[in-house]
């Protein structure tokens, strides 16, 4: 049984803002499905308040990820209630490994993401050190494909679209890495890596599923 939900969980510091998004894996004629993926649609958008404590923030993604809306719910052969609860994908850049830690202790199952500048996806468990490319890769080609779409009265939309318009992509000419960075100091990009973590993380599926008894 698998949940098709996914949430990125981008970790701001003390002037940047946590962004956590919740992306759905859909097929064509609607019916939910982890394989042939071929849709995602972007369900909920948040943005937690500047200096927001980080025991706060672990504690209202443990609450979304126990939510109802989230969670898929069946039943074994003793007439035990299993629930699988939505991936979880978090920036463990910066500030990461602390606020990790504060989720564990809630019980969540969830994958680290170490953003570097590189060209290849290194796993050691369930920490995943991905290039910044790929996370944004992840994103453009849905928008491009149309793969992601909105649901309709996401408050953050225009804020997510306006970040979006201010990233840009710089190739370093000796090097050939390329780099990602706003187009004006002061600009902000938590909404996009946050839903780039979750799209990500939807087209990577982690077949370690988490299950819950009751």
């Amino acid at each position: 049984m698998n949940n098709n939900f996914c949430i990125g969980l981008d970790l701001g510091q003390a002037s940047d803002y946590t962004a956590l998004a919740v992306v759905e894996k859909l097929e064509a004629n609607g019916a939910s499905s982890s394989r042939n993926c071929i849709a995602l649609h972007l369900r909920h958008l948040e943005r937690y308040p500047l200096r927001t404590p980080y025991p706060e923030i672990a504690e209202r993604v443990a609450a979304l990820m126990r939510s109802d809306v989230l969670t898929v719910s069946t039943t074994n052969d003793l007439l035990q209630e299993i629930r699988v609860p939505p991936e979880l994908v978090i920036d463990q850049t910066g500030v990461g490994a602390p606020v990790a830690d504060l989720l564990r202790e809630r019980d969540l199952t969830f994958r680290s993401v170490v953003i570097t500048g590189g060209d290849k996806v290194n796993r050691e468990g369930r920490v995943y050190r991905v290039p910044k490319r790929d996370l944004v890769s992840a994103l453009e080609v849905s928008l491009q494909t149309g793969a992601l779409k909105a649901a309709e009265g996401l408050e953050l939309w225009p804020a997510l679209r306006q970040e979006m318009q201010h990233f840009r992509r710089k190739i370093d000419l000796r090097t050939a890495h390329d780099s990602y960075e706003h187009w004006r100091e002061g600009d902000h990009d938590d909404l996009v890596l946050a839903v780039c973590l979750a799209c990500w993380g939807a087209m990577n599926p982690q077949r370690e599923a988490a299950l819950y008894v009751f």
